[in-house]
């Protein structure tokens, strides 16, 4: 017996259903980016180790699907080298390529690559699947779909203003309430330094992400735990403890960083790009939030995350401003700045709260019953005609039993029927029948047509 076929874990097979979700997250996601001047472009699935590694920090590189070479591999390993099994240096010599982790880095090697042919800034989105060799849980899946925007080329916040605004749009088309956290990696290195207590910011930011569900006291312990002295955990305590307004937020911050340049710099950006999104009338709240740092090595400036409210998900969104990316490519002083929705992620949002659209998901408008070659002959132009008029409509292709075509059209939730036999040919009309009602009613073929668009 043979062997039942399986998947990769952390990979999903889609049904006709499924991608008609998932394209009108795509279509929604795309159009948005189009409305503020985005253009598409596509890198490989795969790109070169070079490209890829040292771009994600340690955890990332660990999690880069590395692609084998093609032929004979092993041709220019040795006995001894395979006998000593070191992993990572077998890697380095068996593979050359690797699936893209993420759309940025792919992104910034592009921008190198045809920097003569850009207009600057540079605004392009991409939708396109990603790689992460991780383990596979709920919400997190080893292939996924990210949808990037980004702006190269200018220094203006007003590209993070933008930026908010295409989360805030996107969100509210999809009927999704979210909360946008934004934080900025300055005040972060700000905070570092004048705790005296550079190499610990990530540890500070787990353990204040705590405050909530442990209490002060016990956050503080885990910042004893993590080597902090109790004079820069002093120094902390108006940050673990911030809460009001975001503008009283920053406030504290500013007070409590008024020795650190680099801090104020990322208060000031940070007070910049809320007082303007004020006067935009956005649909979500964004909220400061100081325990987000975003894993990435190469955020230098704003960062950005959505969580949805109503459901519990890790995070739909997420991005920032990475002013020195392209220099990894030989091109310093290159500034940008971006987004990416977690599409799969916001389907499964989209799946528990029921919010797609039922024209969104819709597929056959209209199914021809198929009685036999006159009626069928008959029935061809009609099809042909609401076909031309944007009505999906299919004709059964095999002249089967009444109740098979009509179990047919109930499985695929076809929404109209038309039935076509020697009355119909004789009156020049179509009989449509209503598969949520059961009515019937016999009309002409502009009828028809001008009823079902």
């Amino acid at each position: 017996m043979a062997q039942k076929p399986n998947i990769p874990k952390g990979t999903r097979d889609f049904s006709p259903e499924e991608m008609a979700k998932r394209n009108y997250i795509f279509d929604t996601i795309r159009s948005v980016y189009a409305l503020y001047g985005f253009q598409q472009i596509e890198t490989p699935a795969m790109e070169t180790l070079q490209t890829l590694m040292g771009k994600y920090g340690e955890e990332g590189d660990k999690l880069l699907f590395k692609v084998l070479n093609s032929g004979d591999y092993l041709s220019k390993i040795t006995d001894e080298e395979l006998t000593a099994r070191n992993h990572l240096k077998l890697a380095a010599r068996l593979c050359e390529k690797g699936l893209r982790y993420d759309l940025t880095v792919p992104f910034a090697r592009y921008v190198v690559m045809h920097r003569d042919e850009l207009q600057l800034p540079f605004k392009r989105y991409q939708i396109q699947p990603v790689w992460r060799a991780d383990r596979p849980q709920k919400g997190r899946y080893r292939e996924f779909y990210q949808c990037d925007a980004d702006v190269v080329g200018s220094d203006s916040l007003l590209n993070e203003v933008e930026l908010m605004q295409i989360i805030d749009t996107v969100f509210t088309r999809f009927g999704i309430r979210v909360q946008i956290k934004i934080n900025n990696r300055k005040i972060l290195t700000g905070i570092a330094e004048v705790i005296g207590a550079s190499d610990k910011i990530v540890d500070i930011t787990v353990a204040i992400d705590k405050l909530d569900k442990i209490g002060l006291e016990k956050v503080n312990e885990e910042l004893r735990q993590v080597g902090l002295a109790d004079d820069a955990i002093e120094r902390l305590q108006p940050i673990i403890s911030l809460e009001g307004s975001n503008e009283e937020k920053l406030q504290v911050i500013a007070d409590v960083l008024a020795d650190s340049k680099t801090g104020l710099k990322g208060v000031e950006e940070t007070r910049f790009i809320l007082e303007t999104l004020r006067g935009c009338a956005l649909n979500n709240e964004i909220q400061l939030d100081l325990t987000l740092a975003r894993g990435l090595n190469y955020y230098t400036g704003a960062i950005f995350e959505v969580k949805a409210l109503d459901t519990p998900m890790g995070s739909i969104t997420g991005g920032g401003r990475y002013d020195n990316l392209t220099g990894i490519f030989g091109m310093p002083g290159l500034s940008g700045v971006g987004i990416s929705f977690g599409a799969d992620r916001i389907f499964d949002v989209l799946n528990t709260l029921n919010l797609y659209p039922t024209d969104a998901v819709c597929g056959t408008q209209l199914l021809f019953i198929n009685f036999g070659d006159a009626e069928t002959a008959y029935s061809m132009p009609i099809v042909a005609k609401a076909r031309q008029a944007g009505i999906r409509t299919e004709l059964y292709p095999d002249k089967a039993k009444m109740k098979k075509q009509m179990a047919y059209a109930n499985a695929k939730n076809i929404p109209y029927v038309a039935l076509v036999g020697e009355n119909e040919m004789k009156e020049g009309k179509v009989t449509v029948k209503n598969m949520a009602t059961g009515m019937q009613v016999m009309v002409t073929t502009d009828a028809l047509i001008e009823q079902l668009k």
